[in-house]
This record gives C-alpha cells, structure tokens and sequence, in this order.
C-alpha cells in the first residue's frame, strides 16, 4: 500500500482522541486526502444537511471557489457523485459533456481535473470528498484507486465527528439549562423572600419583568441575585463590627 495513504489512514485513526472542534477535525480530512491521493492540489468535504449538499470545509482557497461555482449552477462532479453514490472523475473539465456550464468555469479558473468520491455508510450518503488539481489529467488509475479506499474510512471518520459533535452540543446544552434553572430558582428565593409572595406568584413577577424588558427570564434574575449579593455586601459594610468586650 503506497506510504503517503497509510500515514494518512493512521493520522484518521487518531483523530478524535484529542476532542477538537469539528471544523478542524473536518480540515484535518481533507488535508490527508491531499497527502494521500496522487496529484490532487486541494480538497474539500462537501455534508449533506436536510439532504441537501453544503461545503463545511476545504485544504485551500481554490477548493471553495470551484464549490461555490458548483453549487451556484446546481451542477458539477460533487453533487453528480452524491446523488449517483458512485465516484466521479475528469482530466479535462473545461470540455467535459456532462457539466456543460462548469467545467469551462473551472478550467478558466485553472483548475481541470477533479476526482469525486461519496462518503458512503451501509444506511446512508454523509457527504463527498472533492479532490482538485491544476493540471490535465491528474487522477489516474491508481490514483482514484487510492481515493476509493481513503474514503472509506473519511466516511466513518466523518460521521464519528459529527455525532461526537453532536454530543458535546447537546452536554452543554443540557449543562446551561441546569445553570439557568439554578439562577432562576435562587431568583425565586429572592422574591419571596422579599414580598412573602408564593413561587408561582414570584415565577410570574419574574416573567412579565422579562416581557417587558424583552430579555430571557434568567436574564432578569442573574439581575436580581446581583442585585441582591450587592446590597448584602452594602449592608455587611455599613453594620458596626461587634466586639465583645
């Protein structure tokens, strides 16, 4: 197997040991297809979201350019190889028949062979990896050979992200919500505390402050409890020290 694909089927292996952002896991993919795949120039990880195709990231700023023609025309390689599920390739895309409108775009942009490949699962399309080069007739055989068996494994490195991702969304979701929830109730206190009010009563007070000062409930009561903390500390300042004698 050639050297450059097994080092970059390690570097995937080890990518989500040290819990990095998405778009950075994501930039680390693309960047080893390039290391990987012989000729290519750049490359970019085009997701589907809503089952509908979205360039998240790319190795370079060529690699957004060409993408941005093609999903302003609706029409070119990526999408051909996501909507087929099979891999799409051209060493000449200014005079390739079947994107009529973007090849001779891309190729006065420089760039003429491209190689497409599906992320594929067992149940599902994650998205495809678009692989660019500058020169004619870059990706040969043996090049998109490689590229089939590197986007095997993107696919799953892909997906893992996206759900690792996911996940640390929905913990700090979960963890806000928590601490919202403890603001909130400690801004209760506060209320019928002051006014003997019950704790639907004071849960009302707070809601319409908030509708009226078009801001979120814990907004108005992180208000309150600073409020609060610092008429505490007034009082604490101003009360005499007493000393026993």
């Amino acid at each position: 197997m050639d050297g450059d694909l097994v080092t970059s089927l390690a570097g995937l292996s080890g990518l989500l040991t040290d819990h990095r952002p998405l778009r950075e896991t994501l930039i680390e993919i693309a960047e080893f297809a390039v290391q990987a795949i012989p000729g290519s120039d750049g490359a970019g990880l085009t997701m589907l979201e809503d089952k509908r195709t979205q360039t998240v990231v790319a190795s370079a700023a060529f690699v957004h350019a060409v993408d941005d023609v093609q999903y302003g025309l609706g029409e070119g390689p990526c999408l051909l190889a996501v909507e087929s599920r099979a891999t799409q390739t051209s060493g000449s895309l200014g005079g390739d028949a079947r994107w009529p409108r973007f090849g001779p775009r891309v190729g006065r942009m420089g760039v003429h062979s491209v190689l497409s490949l599906p992320l594929l699962l067992p149940d599902r399309v994650v998205g495809a990896m678009n692989v660019y080069a500058h020169a004619k007739n870059a990706f040969d055989p043996a090049a998109v050979r490689i590229g089939e068996l590197f986007a095997r494994p993107a696919a799953v490195a892909v997906h893992n992200a996206q759900v690792l991702a996911e996940s640390q969304q929905l913990a700090a979701q979960l963890a806000e919500a928590l601490t919202s929830r403890a603001v909130i109730d400690q801004a209760l206190g506060v209320l019928m505390s002051r006014s003997g009010a019950s704790a639907e009563e004071a849960f009302g007070r707070l809601r319409s402050m908030s509708r009226a000062q078009h801001v979120k409930v814990v907004e108005v009561a992180r208000v309150l409890l600073d409020e609060a903390v610092r008429r505490a500390r007034s009082r604490q300042v101003a009360a005499p020290d007493l000393a026993i004698d």
